[in-house]
């Protein structure tokens, strides 16, 4: 039976991206993993304590732009979400590419196959924004979710940072993963492990 674990992302953040790199990887090798990909805002997780939320006024976070263009691939075309979110990660932090940006956030999307008009026509649907607004807001409500990247598992939760993605080795992603998965789920007694030192 696969592995079951959902892990939230927010394209902006170097951490989601190595973990994400870690889970696409060892994906694409045929981890044996059932992944749900859970859309969470950074911004919303900076608003103070009964102020507007990002979701009311989302003209001012275009930041968010990407996020809902991942939920759009995921809900409607999931066998190309993979594709999308690898995609997009990569154009912001390999490429350093404004994804506020429509007409960016749209070419991403076509350089991969993927119809990047329709997407951005499906955010302006709406329904998107509701999606991410009850993925965000479930996180917070169910896990205390503050971060990204954060595992879930069962009823546990941790923000986990990564510092070196897998390169292209699906061995090191695969055991990465697990590794995560196995603390998490084995060792909930473990609230904190932070070395004092980066390491090279």
């Amino acid at each position: 039976m696969p592995q079951s674990f959902s892990v939230t992302w927010d394209y902006r953040c170097p951490f989601a991206r190595i973990a994400h790199d870690h889970i696409l990887t060892g994906l694409e090798a045929g981890a044996d993993w059932d992944v749900t990909c859970l859309a969470f805002s950074l911004d919303q997780s900076h608003v103070e304590e009964g102020a507007t939320p990002v979701w009311d006024e989302p003209e001012r976070y275009p930041g968010m732009l990407p996020n809902l263009a991942g939920i759009v691939v995921r809900d409607r075309q999931p066998e190309l979400f993979m594709r999308a979110h690898r995609a997009l990660f990569s154009a912001r932090h390999d490429e350093s590419l404004d994804l506020r940006d429509r007409a960016i956030v749209g070419k991403v999307l076509d350089s991969v196959g993927i119809d990047g008009a329709g997407v951005l026509a499906e955010i302006d649907d709406g329904w998107p924004l509701l999606t991410a607004r009850d993925e965000h807001t479930k996180a917070v409500d169910e896990h205390a979710v503050f971060g990204v990247p954060t595992f879930i598992v069962g009823p546990e939760a941790a923000f986990v940072r990564l510092m070196k993605g897998p390169q292209g080795n699906s061995q090191v992603a695969i055991r990465t993963v697990e590794k995560v998965l196995d603390m998490l789920g084995e060792w909930p007694e473990l609230n904190e492990f932070k070395h004092t030192t980066i390491s090279n």
